[in-house]
């Protein structure tokens, strides 16, 4: 997370001595959801983490290694979320824990029930969608990803709720779970829609239109020719677009260039060549929607990839 977060402590946090110097752990209950902030001093390997219910992950300061049985050696890093599904193990490595810099990680363990009547929730919304908007988790393959910078500020904001004594806190509580559990299942909802459009372009006209928009990232969009390519007229496809995706095609592509973007720099790609590759002239402006969307710059995500 950001300095701003680590100077919101509350002082109970900031003024305990540690128990225990690896994963040394203060926790905050709520409504459906329990906060857990971990400090680790000292580096170590292969710490196992573990919950009955769904598991978020955050980093705030230093850098772990994450080991799932699906995957090895997975660098995370601040400013990324990681979930795990329920029962699932996952082993950390702290390279670089040291007791004046602990090693600083937050986690936020979700009911199964509350999951699941947001799920509910999401299906009665969605019920008219051609295409499934939300999955389960998938139990072999957890979710690791950069989030966002509205994703950051709800953190900042649950963890605030968490630790308060307001009177109205288990409510904000349960706004805040709820929010993040959303991003999560949205999130699975994008990339379930991304697959389906990519073995099935033509099942519909929205999908041949998403289809389209992945392939060719780095091209500017044109809605009269993407309504053509829907089959619908142009404000039908727009509002059609919106109902389906919660977002304008625009927004959308300006989404998924991101995910590439970072995607390519994980892959030592250069920051230049990725502008390019994504259809922006401007280096600076790239950057600068980079930041805007994650709250990094693509370089700080090159130079923070561990060894």
């Amino acid at each position: 997370m950001n300095k701003s977060f680590m100077a919101d402590k509350p002082l109970a946090w900031q003024k305990r001595a540690p128990s225990q110097l690896i994963e040394n752990r203060v926790c905050f209950a709520g409504p459906h959801a329990e906060l857990s902030i971990y400090d680790t001093y000292e580096q170590a390997q292969k710490v196992s983490l573990k919950a009955n219910s769904l598991l978020y992950c955050g980093m705030v300061t230093g850098a772990k290694v994450m080991h799932t049985k699906s995957r090895e050696n997975i660098p995370f890093m601040p400013h990324e979320s990681f979930i795990l599904s329920p029962n699932e193990e996952v082993f950390i490595d702290f390279p670089e824990a040291q007791l004046d810099l602990p090693t600083t990680c937050l986690t936020i363990e979700i009911s199964k029930e509350r999951v699941a009547q947001i799920c509910d929730r999401m299906n009665d919304i969605m019920s008219s969608s051609p295409i499934p908007v939300n999955v389960p988790i998938d139990p072999n393959q957890p979710l690791h990803t950069l989030h966002t910078q509205a994703t950051q500020q709800l953190l900042n904001r649950l963890t605030s709720d968490f630790v308060q004594n307001d009177p109205d806190r288990d409510l904000l509580v349960d706004f805040g779970v709820s929010e993040l559990v959303t991003r999560i299942l949205r999130h699975h909802g994008r990339d379930a829609l991304l697959h389906f459009t990519q073995q099935n372009p033509d099942a519909n006209g929205l999908t041949c239109v998403l289809h389209w928009i992945e392939q060719n990232l780095a091209l500017p969009l044109d809605i009269t020719e993407l309504s053509k390519k829907a089959c619908m007229s142009r404000s039908r496809f727009y509002d059609a677009f919106k109902r389906q995706l919660h977002c304008t095609p625009a927004e959308y592509q300006h989404q998924r260039r991101m995910c590439r973007a970072y995607q390519r720099l994980q892959e030592h790609v250069s920051v230049t060549e990725v502008s390019y590759e994504l259809g922006y002239q401007s280096l600076s402006h790239f950057s600068r929607r980079f930041h805007q969307h994650f709250g990094v710059t693509p370089r700080e995500v090159t130079q923070n990839k561990l060894n």
